[in-house]
C-alpha cells in the first residue's frame, strides 16, 4: 500500500493521527497532516484504510491495495 496526503485539502481535524499514529502526525505550526510512513506494512493497513475513510476532506489517498 502506498499512502499520499494532500495538505491543500487537509483541515487539521487530526482523525488520521488518532487512528494511525504510526503513519500520520500533525505539523505543530498549523495542524496539517504530516505523513510519517508513505508505505506502511500490512500491520498498519486496516488503520490506514480507516484513517482515509474518516478524513473529512479526503486528503488521504491510497494506492496499490491489491
Amino acid at each position: 500500500m502506498k499512502v499520499t496526503v494532500d495538505q491543500g485539502l487537509c483541515c487539521g481535524a487530526g482523525q488520521c493521527v488518532l487512528v494511525a499514529p504510526e503513519v500520520f502526525d500533525q505539523q505543530e505550526e498549523d495542524g496539517l497532516v504530516l505523513l510519517l510512513d508513505p508505505e506502511p506494512g500490512a500491520r498498519h493497513a486496516a488503520a490506514v484504510r480507516e484513517a482515509a475513510a474518516t478524513c473529512p476532506t479526503g486528503a488521504i489517498g491510497l494506492a496499490g491495495e491489491g
